[in-house]
């Protein structure tokens, strides 16, 4: 596997505030995107970048950190489970256009291992 990028999922329990902070304190005000329960910020040369996750939407589990994989999600996907990694949520569509899954690493780390539509 070849990662295209990585970017940190730092859990919070209010959205709102947290982003205040990352984008007024911070510097990092530009919105990658925001689905209400992740937002990406950015700074405005896009080389620094971290995801607030006030929850998952669909996995029982959150991530740590996310790592971008391109065209390669299915055979990161087969990897995994050949490595026998816990699969802490399956290789699954979503409906805001992403193709992803989470692995545990061996140390405990939650891995989010996804693919954007426009990555593939």
């Amino acid at each position: 596997m070849k990662p295209t990028g990585v970017v940190a999922n730092i859990n919070v329990t209010d959205i709102d505030e947290a982003k205040r902070f990352y984008s007024d304190y911070l510097g990092l005000s530009d919105v990658a995107f925001d689905l209400g329960w992740v937002v990406n910020l950015q700074s405005a040369d896009g080389r620094a970048s971290v995801q607030l996750v006030g929850g998952d939407a669909t996995s029982p589990a959150d991530s740590a950190i996310s790592v971008h994989v391109g065209d390669q999600i299915e055979e990161a996907y087969e990897d995994a489970q050949q490595r026998g990694y816990e699969v802490v949520y399956p290789l699954t569509t979503e409906s805001w256009g992403v193709r992803r899954f989470f692995v545990r690493a061996p140390d405990g780390t939650v891995v989010n291992i996804v693919s954007h539509v426009d990555e593939a």
